[in-house]
């Protein structure tokens, strides 16, 4: 049975953050669109991958030898545990990494404090080809900048419009953009902090920060509703993922990514050389 045979409806259509969106009317663990549970969802995943590697494949090679611009951008942003880097290792590292670009934005450096808050996002674009995945992204900026009042109300209030215009920027440059939330309950993150201080394998991936950020888990929710309301847009829409199922949330992203490729009409790109001719070489050398 394949991939498709699970969905439903086309995730990226019920994932969508559209007009009169509320993020407290999403079941974080609900699996939208797909009809089958765990094991369906690693069959779905494993087949969708090899989709995936050659849409990627295609998109690079179109821009060494087609020239052409095209490139993706996955913005991924989440509450701590939500499952970032498990999307970066399972879907992502599906495809070849020369062709992968990724960026994760940690606490600014004092020199990235003395620039433009877009400054330091700007030098990690994906160039043409690439598949750029941002682990965090400009929108801490408006997310705990707004929570942790790390910037006046009136500079958050710039930075939506400062967003939008570059992001507009970056789609009319050939870059096709996919913003995703994960969305994680309560109970499941305090589940998976838990077995980070319970498995001493998992020790290192705690950080005590990770409780107070927890405690203002409601403001976060308010700050992402602000941020989908003001930067959801037709060129850069937001799609917010349920991802109390860690399955789910990959396969969802996977088929966001490859939704994207498709739609581009990838193909492989022609030679610039004779290939007979070459063939003769060959046998005769």
């Amino acid at each position: 049975m394949s991939r498709e045979s699970f969905w439903t409806a086309d995730p990226a259509e019920l994932l969508r953050v559209a007009a009169g969106f509320r993020l407290a009317d999403v079941d974080p663990q609900a699996h939208p669109g797909f009809d089958g549970g765990k094991r369906d969802a690693k069959a779905a995943l494993a087949e969708g991958a090899g989709i995936l590697a050659e849409l990627q494949e295609q998109l690079f090679a179109g821009s060494r030898m087609g020239g052409h611009k095209r490139r993706v951008l996955l913005v991924l942003q989440a509450m701590d545990t939500a499952g970032k880097g498990g999307i970066v290792k399972h879907v992502m590292g599906a495809v070849d990494p020369q062709g992968v670009q990724l960026a994760a934005f940690k606490k600014p450096t004092e020199e990235e404090l003395g620039h433009d808050f877009l400054w330091r996002v700007s030098k990690e674009t994906p160039g043409p080809g690439m598949i750029g995945v941002f682990d965090r992204s400009h929108y801490e900026d408006v997310l705990i900048g707004r929570v942790r009042e790390l910037a006046p109300p009136a500079e958050i209030e710039r930075r939506y419009d400062a967003i939008n215009e570059f992001e507009r920027g970056q789609v009319a440059n050939g870059t096709t953009i996919i913003k995703v939330m994960l969305h994680i309950s309560a109970d499941e993150q305090k589940q998976r902090l838990q077995e980070r201080l319970d498995r001493p394998d998992k020790n290192w991936k705690f950080n005590p920060g990770d409780i107070d950020e927890r405690l203002l888990a409601p403001a976060y929710r308010e700050a992402y509703q602000v941020a989908f309301d003001r930067t959801s847009t037709a060129d850069a829409p937001w799609f917010v993922v349920p991802a109390d199922h860690k399955w789910y949330a990959r396969l969802a992203v996977q088929h966001l990514l490859i939704d994207a490729l498709e739609t581009m009409g990838l193909e492989w790109p022609v030679a610039d050389y004779d290939v007979a001719e070459q063939r003769a070489r060959l046998a005769a050398s």
